[in-house]
């Protein structure tokens, strides 16, 4: 039953439309109070400085250019120098072009700005007063990234170690994480908590579309036997 869900694409088309229904409710103003409360809640829980500055330091688990790409990148070269093939770069290549062509665009498009936006209606998808790094808050990029980025991690281990990972080491490292960055990056005060919601359809869906592809059969024209052999991806 488990394989039976992993192929099929009906998550990816419920996530999807999860994340379309979401969005329209949000652009006609619904869940805004929702997503205020929870903001304010959090901002009262702030004078608890220790726990403050611990889920501060362990959302950097969601960030992707200081910890996600660098993982991936040391994952990636000890693959590569042990295999030899170009195949070891393809995951971390795709899910780069992945989630700048998608959760960046989608980011700036929404134009959405976070919960410490001093502006007003800062709620409000389109918001007329919110710009540039200001506006970028829907849906969460540490929450997305995550998704996205430990499922590259995950592959990558798995080819290292030669082996799929077993239930216990997958949980440890494909969703403690993204439930760590959920939590925190509303607690902190990063993104609303609709923001964080929405990350996670789109999340799902890119993460599942890199676990679809065949690494180790993708043809890869002009390039020898040698640089495309397969890696155990």
């Amino acid at each position: 039953m488990t394989d039976k869900i992993a192929r099929s694409w009906w998550p990816d088309v419920l996530a999807l439309a999860a994340f379309a229904a979401l969005t329209v409710a949000l652009a006609r103003g619904h869940l805004l109070d929702l997503d205020q409360r929870v903001a304010e809640w959090a901002f009262d829980q702030h004078g608890q400085r220790q726990v403050y500055w611990t889920a501060r330091v362990v959302n950097y688990l969601g960030q992707g250019g200081q910890v996600l790409m660098p993982v991936a990148a040391i994952l990636t070269f000890l693959l590569f120098r042990r295999t030899r093939s170009i195949r070891a770069a393809m995951p971390f290549a795709a899910a780069f072009l992945l989630t700048m062509f998608t959760i960046g665009p989608a980011k700036v498009f929404f134009d959405r700005a976070a919960p410490r936006f001093p502006g007003p209606d800062k709620t409000i998808l389109f918001n007329p007063s919110a710009f540039g790094k200001a506006a970028q808050s829907y849906p969460s990029g540490h929450v997305a990234n995550a998704f996205v980025w430990y499922a590259v991690i995950a592959l990558l281990l798995a080819a290292l170690l030669g082996r799929a990972l077993s239930r216990q080491e997958t949980l440890l490292v494909r969703v403690l994480p993204v439930v760590i960055v959920f939590i925190t990056t509303v607690y902190t005060g990063f993104h609303w908590l609709t923001d964080s919601i929405a990350a996670l359809f789109l999340g799902l869906v890119l993460a599942r579309l890199l676990e679809r592809i065949p690494w180790d059969r993708v043809p890869l024209p002009a390039v020898s036997q040698r640089w495309g052999r397969p890696v155990g991806l």
